[in-house]
């Protein structure tokens, strides 16, 4: 049962030097520096780093953990499965952020304490949906933290998506969409399976991520592998991580008409540095609302956040009433995953 009154208990996550840890597991969560244990909420790089000993995830995870880190060690665990670590109860529930993402929750059988990692409340096929979880402290992130990060429907982003690909071969220019390599390429690509049987041409870097997906059998759209002096099929949509914009694999076609699909597409000065003549507000983060909501859901007397706007989302639950504070951590470096 969760109690109501932790602030006068000792902490289940503290912030040390090599990450959030847990005295009472004698175990980090996605620790940044190497530790004998490490409990990984998703396989992105700021959270999932290699050198550890022991990982542990959620099972849907363990391809693309295996993919990133190779760890020498793993242990995989259904969700909502409870384990005993030290003093602690220790489950993951799943995040909706990207394939085997998972907030990871604790319990010492006098509070409950969530970490999140990152998270979004909006469907996606490409993983399992967020769980909210009741708790005493929340540990959230706050990429979005802003009320102007509200974002738009899936289908009303599809939709221009699909019109822009269509546009730019009416224009006989080869369309190209940026997209972060893990999780957000595979949920575009898997949200274009639900619509039409058009063909993508992914990256290099893309496909070696594919085979996790499609091992927890998630349908995704036909696709090829782009190569150095091979040509996209016709009518085909590239799909390539931020990265590769300039590289030899892009450059190789001359009529290019550019785009991305990020959370960062919402403020137009990000689109312009980068030269795009489209943006698409896709994100794989809670936007403001979806933070909000979490947060209410959880039932948490304190919140804690960490990476993004937590200045202004601590500054508004404390004027609501809820006890915030913000957290530095190493989390949230990379805007392409946004």
């Amino acid at each position: 049962m969760v109690t109501k009154n932790s602030a006068d208990r000792d902490p289940l996550v503290v912030v040390t030097r090599e990450g959030l840890y847990c005295p009472k597991a004698d175990a980090y969560i996605d620790p940044w520096r190497p530790v004998e244990t490490a409990l990984i909420t998703h396989a992105h790089a700021d959270h999932a780093r290699p050198g550890s000993r022991q990982y542990h995830c959620l099972a849907s995870g363990a391809g693309l953990l295996t993919e990133r880190v190779r760890p020498d060690s793993l242990s995989t665990h259904d969700a909502h499965e409870p384990i005993t670590m030290g003093a602690l109860t220790v489950s993951w529930v799943p995040a909706g952020h990207v394939l085997g993402s998972a907030q990871i929750r604790l319990s010492d059988g006098e509070q409950v304490w969530v970490v999140t990692g990152d998270y979004k409340r909006t469907a996606d096929p490409s993983c399992d949906p967020f769980e909210p979880i009741q708790c005493d402290v929340l540990i959230t992130e706050a990429t979005f933290a802003l009320p102007i990060y509200r974002w738009p429907s899936m289908d009303q982003v599809m939709d221009d998506l699909c019109q822009w690909w269509d546009h730019a071969l009416l224009k006989n220019r080869q369309p190209v969409l940026y997209c972060y390599a893990l999780g957000k390429a595979q949920r575009i690509m898997a949200e274009l399976a639900l619509r039409t049987t058009r063909e993508v041409c992914i990256h290099p870097t893309i496909a070696q991520l594919l085979p996790a997906y499609l091992d927890q059998g998630i349908p995704l759209c036909p696709w090829h592998v782009l190569t150095s002096g091979q040509k996209a099929p016709p009518g085909t949509l590239i799909l390539a991580p931020p990265g590769a914009q300039g590289g030899r694999l892009i450059t190789q076609f001359r009529a290019l008409d550019e785009a991305m699909a990020s959370g960062w597409m919402q403020i137009r000065g990000v689109r312009r540095r980068r030269a795009l003549t489209q943006g698409f507000v896709l994100s794989d983060h809670a936007d403001w609302d979806g933070l909000l909501q979490t947060i209410k859901d959880s039932g948490a007397s304190r919140v804690l956040a960490t990476h993004g706007e937590t200045r202004v989302l601590t500054d508004y639950l404390n004027r609501m009433g809820v006890e915030a504070a913000r957290l530095s951590t190493s989390f949230g470096q990379d805007e392409d995953t946004a």
